[in-house]
This record gives structure tokens, sequence and C-alpha cells, in this order.
């Protein structure tokens, strides 16, 4: 199946603004969601207790970067997303939570520039599905490596695959029976089949070898279930 194309993708979050303001509603697809976001907030504050600076990478509506405001309130926050009125949400939400400048950047963050060796977070929630092949992979992990301070960290909370095929065929039937669940046959496949055409997620196995590889010290798994995970890795 022909994958969403960066385009594609972006006209789909211009148009989906609203569901995505809303934690609740915006994530019922996404088991654990609350879950994972407090978790890699909360290990965020922990690793990093004087931070300064957060990115978060494909914002959204904001809802990451909030929750991260709740736990550090005096962090300059960096935005970025494809999508404008997605930006343009992010930051009326955000402001209500901080007094400091927010700084917001349409783009892709495999283009977009950004200082390097100047970020104590960085959050990546529900994004990196959208990344492709393994050259695409790396050269994303490489640049928010680059983007770290030293001792800063990279929280991730993504759907994600297993190592093994009989054991990703085990787990999609399982979600897909979460889905069924709530709403019904017709959503189960509505469901995964637009997650065949738009996402290409990696393992969590995947996604940890590749921070060591690219220079991570040290790597942390939060949470799993089934194939939706919250981990990261520290500079």
């Amino acid at each position: 199946m022909k994958k969403s194309t960066v385009q594609e993708i972006k006209q789909r979050f211009d148009n989906d603004v609203e569901r995505f303001s809303n934690l609740e509603t915006g994530q019922v697809t996404t088991i654990d969601a609350t879950i994972s976001l407090e978790l890699i907030t909360e290990a965020a504050k922990r690793i990093v207790p004087h931070a300064t600076d957060l990115l978060d990478i494909g914002c959204g509506a904001g809802n990451y970067t909030i929750k991260m405001l709740t736990k550090s309130p005096n962090l300059a926050c960096t935005l970025v997303d494809l999508s404008k009125p997605m930006l343009d949400k992010a930051q009326e939400r955000v402001s209500v939570f901080t007094n400091i400048p927010i700084v917001t950047l349409q783009g892709d963050i495999r283009e977009v520039i950004l200082a390097e060796n100047h970020f104590d977070i960085i959050l990546a929630g529900a994004v990196l599905h959208h990344l492709r092949d393994d050259l695409d992979w790396e050269i994303t992990f490489k640049k928010i490596f680059s983007l770290l301070k030293p001792g800063g960290c990279f929280m991730i909370s993504d759907l994600i695959t297993q190592d093994t095929e009989v054991m990703s065929e085990y787990t999609w039937e399982r979600y897909g029976d979460y889905l069924e669940n709530l709403n019904g046959a017709e959503f189960r496949k509505k469901v995964l089949d637009y997650v065949a055409m738009e996402d290409s997620p990696r393992s969590m196995n995947y996604q940890l070898d590749l921070m060591k590889k690219v220079g991570f010290s040290k790597v942390e798994i939060l949470h799993k279930n089934m194939c939706f995970g919250a981990f990261g890795g520290i500079k």
C-alpha cells in the first residue's frame, strides 16, 4: 500500500484541530494516552529538574507541552508542527500556562533549523510513526540528539510494532479488538486501514537501539501496552 505523503498528513491535521485539542476525545484510539503523557513528562522533570528549554516535536494542539508546564512551569517552549492551524491552537492553549514567549515553527522536524545543544527536554508524542525507511529514522534521531544539551532527555509516546511477525500479529489483533469494543467492527476497520496507509511505526527495541547508536548514554522504558509505548533516552 502506498503511504501518505507529508503534504497529505499535513492536510489531515489541518482539518482535525479541535479533536486533538481534547485529550479524552482526541486520543481515544491511543491506548493509555493519558498514562503515557503523565509518565514521559514526569520522567523528563525528574531527569532534568532544572530544565529551561523544551522542544515539542509534532506538537499538535499542545497537550504534551501543557502537561510539561504543569510540572516545570519555567520552561521556554519551542513548538514544531507541519500544520499551521495546529500550531496556532497550540500557542493559544499553551500561552495560558506560561508568561515566557513561545516559539512556533511550521515545518518538518527533519528540515526546520534549530540551535544545537540547546534543549533540556525534547518531547515526541504520536509523531515518529510517520517516519518511513531506516535512513529516515536515523537522520531524525541524529538531529534530535544534536539539539539536546548534555544530560538532556528525549521522551517518546507512540505507536509501536513488535520485533517478530507473530507477536506483531498478536498485538494488532488485540488492538483491533480494543477498537471494536470502543465503537464496533466498522470503526476497527477504519482505524486499522488508516494506520496501514499513513503510519510506519518501528518497535520500541528498534528505537532504543537507534538511540544508543546515535549517542544517547542511557535509555529508559516507561510503559508498554500492546502496540503503544512510552520510553526515552538521555544524552
